[in-house]
C-alpha cells in the first residue's frame, strides 16, 4: 500500500438519543487528513442516511477506500451498504471485530411488527462476511464494490469462511491496519466519535 493512499473510517459513538458520526480520512502511512461529523437517530432508521451525507460532506476525490466499523450502529440502525457504495461510488468495507453467529437473533429478540421487518430485511441483503487475519487478530469483513472472495482452502471447521488473503479487500484491510486489527481510519473516527458525542452532551445541557 503506497504510504499517501487515503482511506475514510466511519464510526459511531451512542448518546441516549442520538448517535454521532464521525469520518476520518486517514493515509496509509497514518496521517489523519480530514474529519467530518453527522448524526443519527439511536435505534431508528437513519444511519445510511447520515453516513451518506457524511461523505458527501468530507468531498474527498482522493480517497480509495470507505471503511465502516460493522453494519448495526445506533441500536441496530442497519446500515444498506449497497445504497452506500451507489451514493458515493467507493469501494464500501464493513469490519467488525468479534465472532458472533450473526445479528438475526438479537434483532428478532429486541424488537417486533416494522420495526423488526426492515431489520430483518437490511440485514439478510448484506453481503456475507468473511474472517481475515490482521496482525494475529481477527476480523470480519463484509464488501460492496470491491471483490471479497472466499479462500479457496478454508476448513470445514470455520463459521464464517475466511476471505482469500491476497485479494482486493484483504488488501485494503491490512493496507490501513499497521498495528493491531483495528484499520486506522476506524481507530480514528471512533476516537473522533466519541470525542464529538461528549461535546455535543456539554453543549445541549
Amino acid at each position: 500500500m503506497k504510504p499517501g493512499r487515503r482511506a475514510l473510517g466511519v464510526a459511531f459513538s451512542d448518546g441516549e438519543t442520538a448517535s454521532t458520526c464521525a469520518g476520518a480520512v486517514v493515509r496509509a502511512d497514518r496521517v489523519v487528513d480530514g474529519l467530518g461529523f453527522e448524526r443519527c437517530t439511536v435505534g431508528g432508521d437513519d444511519a445510511t442516511a447520515a453516513t451518506a451525507a457524511l461523505i458527501d460532506r468530507i468531498d474527498r476525490p482522493d480517497v480509495s477506500v470507505l471503511l465502516l466499523a460493522g453494519v448495526a450502529p445506533a441500536w441496530f440502525n442497519v446500515l444498506d451498504l449497497s445504497r452506500i457504495h451507489a451514493e458515493t461510488g467507493l469501494p464500501t468495507l464493513s469490519v467488525s471485530f468479534e465472532a458472533s453467529p450473526g445479528l438475526a437473533p438479537a434483532i428478532r429478540a429486541q424488537f417486533d411488527g416494522e420495526a423488526r421487518a426492515w431489520r430483518l430485511d437490511a440485514y439478510e441483503s448484506l453481503p456475507p462476511r468473511r474472517s481475515l487475519s490482521v496482525n494475529d487478530e481477527r476480523v470480519f469483513v463484509r464488501g460492496v464494490g470491491v471483490d471479497t472472495p472466499a479462500a479457496t482452502t478454508n476448513s470445514d471447521d470455520d463459521e464464517v469462511p475466511p476471505l482469500e488473503p491476497n485479494c482486493e479487500a484483504a488488501q485494503f484491510v491490512r493496507g490501513f491496519t499497521p498495528d493491531g486489527g483495528r484499520p486506522e481510519p476506524l481507530r480514528v473516527a471512533r476516537t473522533a466519535a466519541r470525542a464529538g458525542r461528549e461535546l455535543g452532551e456539554r453543549l445541549d445541557s
